[in-house]
């Protein structure tokens, strides 16, 4: 029952939003986010950290059919679900020095989204799983497009064009493995594994979930929408997409694409691997060249995936590990740097490098929580980001050692890029923009707080975080094993 109620009261707390007359959306819309971060805590102080899948619910929902709604949490999926409801309060909480316009539908949006986010993470049916993910998507396209910026229309049209066609190709994917089932057919994902596919269908099979799920994390050359909706978007909707959206794809790809098709990952998994350290070194270079700031993050976002991308396509014990606490770590960063931002725009007016500096001398709490920030970003040790990306490369050279060479560049570069941007934004001399620039206070300093002691915490113990997905993680790579030597 503990995972319907993670699914369910969101989706709840949603609807309610719209009914009820409540005057401050925005508390309420805290309120419930704090009370499903409570759910997933207890949910988490009850994991036992093994491989099975743990707090089970599975019952007919159309059985003529063969669909289920079968929802489940196990180790992989716990840390995702930890993610989405350890962020989403301190998003709603990030959004309490901006007033929107209708209030109610935006916050009601934003918890819906976190229904469908929940249930990606949780389904074990996969008609589940593509309803929750479809769920998931359509509240983005509102609050981009209603509260985005002067060119959301394009950027908003850009996104719907991308995902729709990927949600197509896992749409038709899924069906043909369904009909491929046994007996009556069946959704259930145990089922989805045992099916017997052969390297044909399953070649196949792959570009259609690598297209999709590429798209949504997103992979070189299917990242071009990423930059126009993290840019147009309003902030929030940027931290949804970035912190946790883009986990969705990288999930996908883990729990879905991997075991059912094994041989077609077998197959294409270097070109996956090299589309990905592609990806890493051309974000890193055009994140040189960005002037306006949240366009820099983004870039630096495909940078940071691609190699998360890279390890879970090597598919090892030690690139899964990886990419499982860099996921976490991934999505801590970038909502703090997105919000540090969101906070010089808003006492500024603007995003442009060139026309901040020196603030510094006015705002030196804001100074030292970024200056912690953007060490977790490039990985420095002690911080959350060095763990996952250690053990990426790691994994990654098992693989090759050029490709490694190339995928370290991510730090290298993602470093230089970084300090430069804090060298103009931060340091220097102040100017008439930032002169009078106001340091940190209130929610600021409580979200931004949370985020260093969280950057510190899995710097120092990240063993508590990959224990919980060490057994999940070892049981995969034995059922795709097994069912590579079988086809072998």
């Amino acid at each position: 029952m503990i995972t319907l109620l993670l699914l369910l009261f969101p989706a709840l707390a949603s609807l309610a939003l719209l009914v009820l007359n409540t005057k401050d959306a925005k508390r309420a819309a805290l309120l419930f986010s704090i009370i499903e971060l409570a759910i997933a805590l207890f949910a988490l102080l009850n994991f036992q950290k093994d491989a099975t899948t743990q707090f089970l619910l599975d019952t007919p929902w159309v059985s003529s059919l063969g669909i289920h709604f079968k929802i489940g949490i196990d180790g992989i999926s716990m840390l995702m679900v930890m993610l989405t409801t350890a962020l989403f309060p301190l998003i709603i909480l990030s959004t309490f020095n901006k007033t929107y316009t209708a209030e109610k539908s935006f916050y009601a949006l934003m918890l819906f989204m976190q229904a469908g986010l929940i249930g990606v993470f949780v389904s074990l049916d996969a008609f589940l799983f593509y309803t929750c993910w479809e769920a998931a998507l359509i509240p983005v396209y509102f609050i981009a497009a209603i509260w985005g910026g002067a060119e959301r229309i394009q950027a908003t049209l850009k996104f719907f064009v991308y995902t729709i066609l990927g949600s197509l190709l896992m749409l038709a994917a899924i069906i043909y493995i369904y009909l491929q089932t046994p007996g009556t057919h069946s959704f259930d994902i145990n089922v989805f594994y045992q099916t017997v596919l052969n390297n044909s269908a399953q070649a196949y099979l792959f570009w259609a979930f690598f297209i999709a799920f590429a798209i949504k994390m997103p992979v070189f050359p299917f990242h071009t929408w990423q930059p126009d909706t993290y840019t147009e978007a309003p902030t929030p909707a940027t931290m949804l997409l970035s912190a946790i959206m883009l986990k969705m794809g990288i999930y996908g790809v883990i729990r879905w694409m991997i075991p059912i098709v094994p041989q077609g990952f077998q197959e294409w998994s270097w070109l996956a691997i090299t589309l990905s350290v592609i990806g890493i070194v051309y974000a890193s270079l055009i994140a040189f060249n960005q002037k306006d700031l949240k366009r820099l993050i983004a870039y630096s976002s495909i940078a940071h995936v691609g190699l998360i991308a890279a390890g879970v396509f090597v598919f090892n014990a030690q690139a899964l590990q990886g990419a499982m606490i860099q996921m976490l770590s991934h999505g801590v960063n970038v909502f703090a740097l997105f919000y540090i931002i969101y906070i010089i725009e808003l006492r500024t007016d603007t995003r442009q490098m060139n026309l901040l500096g020196g603030i510094v001398h006015s705002a030196p709490k804001l100074a030292i929580t970024f200056t912690i920030i953007m060490m977790g970003s490039i990985a420095l040790p002690l911080t959350n980001g060095f763990v996952g990306e250690f053990l990426l490369l790691m994994g990654l050279y098992q693989y090759s050692a050029i490709a490694t060479t190339f995928a370290g560049l991510t730090i290298i570069l993602g470093a230089v890029y970084m300090l430069r941007m804090y060298q103009r934004v931060m340091l220097g001399e102040a100017n008439n923009l930032t002169n009078s620039f106001k340091d940190i206070q209130g929610n600021e300093k409580t979200i931004l707080y949370i985020v260093v002691l969280l950057v510190v915490v899995m710097g120092v113990m990240p063993n508590t975080i990959l224990s919980i997905s060490d057994a999940a993680i070892q049981n995969l790579i034995s059922i795709v094993n097994s069912k590579l030597v079988v086809i072998n």
